[in-house]
């Protein structure tokens, strides 16, 4: 039972301080950056990266600092990594020098109110920040983006209210930076919409309401260039495609899961997407009656907070009690079960050329098991690879969807938060209890480790890749990894 209540609870997942020096970037800087959540384009894989492969020699290990509270992952541009945090009540952006770990400023946002999140599973400083080298982006739920350049000093603000999440879970979209505009894409009870906004001003361009999207925590990606450009959005259910420069939507694609986490990736032509929710056949929800066997000591046929205290189902009360009454009553459970089985358990390769419902027309080819909750695929070396919990790896043809592999324990039975990232003929994991990094070559028939590296703390935030460097963002510290000197 404690996997049942973690899997459906899991949908998911600005003061100055001193010390600043002058940064110009520069076309080598652009090179080796990481400029957004999963790297280029959200992809996930660095062309460019040569990273060290035995990351389990204690010389692999360049530097670690100790940071604060937070889910984002590392943005990085230039000499800096930027990370968001949530410590002491406040939330931060903070800068970080790359060769040393050196903190270099830290800004705090300015939010009226903090929105609510789970607090084992969520945060407040869970999206990532983007760069284009001249400044950085941040988002938070709690008050909306904000733009500082890359020493620290405010630039603008663009002032969202308090995000409302469905379940309570908190935020976990990131922003992306495009051919000069900021794209975010908000998927909240409280008005859903996708919004660009300008990189240099904050002005908005255009923004498109996303009704009936009440609960994502997808980023979107980017199909094509110039004025054929598409902004690719998975959302509830389903998965839209906007003009990138105006907004307009282009096309809708249904059969997503209800609650969904993972992005969509680009690989040649096509679009692929994999993502699960708890629902579907291949993992029942409990029924109501289920939880009060276990849990109703007062046999009032109400579940009450004080009744789940020392059970696997403490943390993720308040999550299910939509009423916040104090007690989850049948047509609150039924209700919460009927909406996560609303949706599909889908991977599909998709041709987004078209126009209107290609729910049907657009998919190439499909899959609908074993498939992760999480975190995102990548496409790399002509294959789509994706982790799920337990540590089941697969990798199937980009072309065909023909199988590699389908479901195969990598050796670390762990959960899996981030999202795999892959360079120089390599995949790189993270897992999340147990902080497991693992390394395995990219073009296997079968997974095949190469290299492991149990950290013994909590990673959710996806790593990156940079140079001849790893950056990886744990529950408390930030480490990098790198070939010995």
């Amino acid at each position: 039972m404690k996997g049942v209540f973690a899997l459906s609870a899991r949908f998911a997942s600005c003061a100055f301080l001193g010390g600043l020096t002058l940064f110009t970037a520069t076309p080598a800087n652009a090179q080796e950056s990481w400029p957004q959540f999963r790297g280029p384009n959200g992809s996930g894989v660095s062309a460019s990266a040569n990273p060290p492969v035995k990351i389990d020699s204690d010389a692999a290990l360049r530097w670690k600092v100790e940071v604060p509270p937070g889910a984002s992952s590392p943005c990085v541009w230039g000499d800096r990594i930027f990370l968001t945090a949530f410590a002491d009540g406040k939330l931060w952006t903070l800068a970080y020098a790359r060769d040393t770990g050196k903190e270099l400023w830290r800004v705090q946002a300015p939010a009226k109110q903090i929105e609510k999140y789970h607090h084992s599973e969520g945060s407040p400083a869970a999206s990532t920040c983007v760069s284009d080298g001249q400044r950085v982006i941040t988002y938070f739920g709690s008050c909306g983006l904000l733009a500082y350049d890359l020493n620290g000093k405010p630039l603008w603000n663009y002032e969202l209210p308090t995000a409302e999440t469905s379940f309570d879970f908190g935020t976990g979209t990131s922003p992306i930076l495009v051919d000069g505009l900021v794209v975010l894409v908000r998927d909240v009870k409280n008005g859903p919409f996708a919004v660009a906004v300008d990189a240099a001003t904050g002005k908005e361009r255009w923004k498109a309401d996303r009704a009936g999207s009440p609960t994502a925590y997808s980023t979107p990606t980017v199909y094509g260039k110039g004025k054929d450009a598409l902004l690719i959005v998975p959302g509830s259910l389903r998965m839209k495609a906007y003009e990138l420069a105006t907004g307009k939507e282009r096309w809708v694609l249904r059969g997503l899961p209800a609650a969904n986490c993972t992005l969509a990736v680009v690989g040649g032509d096509h679009v692929f997407f994999a993502g699960w929710s708890p629902g579907q056949d291949d993992f029942k929800m409990p029924t109501h009656d289920d939880l009060l066997g276990q849990m109703d000591a007062n046999k009032d046929g109400k579940l009450q907070k004080a009744e789940t205290a020392g059970t696997p189902f403490e943390g993720f009360f308040d999550a299910n009690d939509t009423d916040h009454d104090g007690a989850i009553t049948k047509a609150e459970w039924d209700g919460n079960v009927a909406f996560m089985k609303q949706g599909k358990n889908s991977l599909m390769a998709i041709n987004p050329a078209g126009t209107g419902d290609i729910s049907e027309s657009g998919v190439v080819w499909k899959k609908s098991k074993g498939l992760p909750y999480v975190p995102s695929p990548i496409v790399y070396d002509g294959r789509v690879f994706f982790i799920r919990d337990g540590g089941f790896a697969s990798s199937y043809d980009a072309a065909t969807g023909k199988a590699f592999y389908e479901s195969k324990r990598i050796g670390t039975a762990d959960k899996y938060y981030a999202s795999p990232i892959a360079a120089a003929g390599y995949i790189y994991l993270a897992s999340l209890d147990q902080g497991t990094i693992s390394v395995l070559k990219a073009n296997a028939d079968k997974p095949e480790v190469v290299a492991e590296r149990k950290l013994e703390e909590r990673v959710s935030a996806t790593p990156a890749l940079v140079g001849d460097q790893l950056y990886v963002r744990s529950e408390k510290h930030l480490y990098c990894f790198a070939e010995p000197k």
